[in-house]
């Protein structure tokens, strides 16, 4: 049992800490920059717990095996950068399709292609929503802090054994390698959800059969009940179907079993919003810049807000837009040419104007350039 405690940590030993707490007994996945500490970590930690570590030949093979540890029971997790996040998409689909619950981190910088691998970036936020071909949901946080990357990724795994889905854990490199002195809960402060397992007999049992909540019961593998699993569309028994209202159905299920709970998912931070005419809306390692500025521009009597969005997918489309109701504008500094723009944009419907602030030279966004956009807009 872990006990509360202060300590210095970086952003990525934050997630490896995060993920035993959450019950993580299994790791695979490939060294890439600037998320390698994750890979170190977990290396390190999982065999004081009694868990397993693999160092898999390629991106590719880290998510496979994190799926098939996911089937055999364990809590599963694997980590990447950008090009290791392209590589694993065909399998981060497969897992969305055959509902194996796992957690994809993403510490971001600079692309495309090998791109800056130590300099921050933001610009895989739309890829985690849409990597995959086809229709799917996805759950994804971002953490702005290195609490917050303890706190993200045990909920990561929570999200992801309640609603039996890969979730992506966004980080950038800036979260991922900065340091701060933080406060860890002790394991009984800690919630912990586990997976629904079946209460059937092994030869009643149809892995892929909802329950009311749309969520099926998943089985471990070893245990007596036995099934298919395929990336193809399936009925209840997980054999290949082709007929036409049982694909839609299915389809139609995996979107709901997210979107039906979109109020659960969805974390999202804000502070000043009562009177702010401007909001600042941020994400990851450029919030503290963006709360910087803005409380700045409040000493010099200007009515700005901010937002912090935590959950990224499944987007706060209803919330931004009761938002957009009430001010005259959004000012979002990402470090990307406007991913989030364009969604909030979208959202939003042109009840407000929206404003990008973007840097895309491997460096970041500082208070002062915040600053200086808020007092150029009022």
């Amino acid at each position: 049992m872990m006990a509360e405690k202060q300590i210095l940590l970086q952003g990525n030993e934050a997630v490896v800490e995060g993920a035993i707490a959450a019950g993580c007994r299994f790791y695979a996945g490939y060294p890439i920059t600037p998320s390698s500490e994750i890979a170190e970590g977990m290396a390190r930690r999982l065999p004081q717990v009694g868990g397993k570590f693999i160092q898999m030949e390629d991106e590719i093979g880290g998510m496979a095996a994190t799926i098939g540890a996911s089937l055999a029971g364990l809590k599963s997790m694997t980590a990447t950068s950008g090009p290791g996040f392209s590589l694993k998409q065909e399998n981060i689909g497969f897992a969305v399709m055959t509902e194996i619950p796992c957690v994809i981190v993403n510490v971001q910088r600079m692309g495309p292609s090998t791109g800056l691998p130590t300099s921050p970036g933001q610009g895989d936020m739309i890829q985690a929503r849409f990597g995959t071909h086809g229709d799917s949901s996805i759950i994804a946080l971002t953490p702005s802090n290195v609490k917050e990357a303890f706190d993200l990724t045990i909920k990561a795994f929570n999200f992801a054994e309640r609603f039996r889905s890969p979730v992506i854990l966004l980080l950038d490199e800036i979260v991922g390698h900065m340091r701060e002195n933080v406060k860890l809960p002790g394991a009984d402060e800690i919630e912990i959800i586990n997976r629904k397992r079946p209460t059937c007999k092994p030869e009643e049992y149809f892995p892929y059969q909802p329950d009311e909540d749309l969520i099926p019961p998943i089985a471990d593998y070893g245990t007596g009940y036995r099934f298919h699993i395929t990336g193809l569309y399936h009925d209840k028994t997980g054999f290949p179907k082709g007929q036409s209202p049982m694909i839609s159905d299915l389809l139609l299920r995996l979107h709901d079993k997210i979107l039906k709970y979109q109020d659960e998912v969805t974390l999202i931070e804000s502070k000043y919003l009562d009177d702010a005419e401007i909001v600042v809306l941020s994400y990851g390692g450029i919030m503290g810049s963006a709360i910087s500025a803005v409380e700045s521009a409040r000493k010099e009597g200007k009515k700005v807000g901010w937002i912090k969005l935590i959950t990224i997918w499944p987007f706060p489309d209803q919330y931004l837009l009761e938002v957009a109701k009430k001010v005259k504008a959004f000012i979002i500094p990402e470090l990307n040419l406007g991913q989030i723009q364009r969604e909030v944009q979208r959202a939003t419907l042109g009840k407000a104007e929206i404003i990008g602030l973007h840097r895309v030279d491997g460096d970041i966004i500082r208070p002062e350039e915040i600053l200086d956009k808020i007092r150029e807009v009022l």
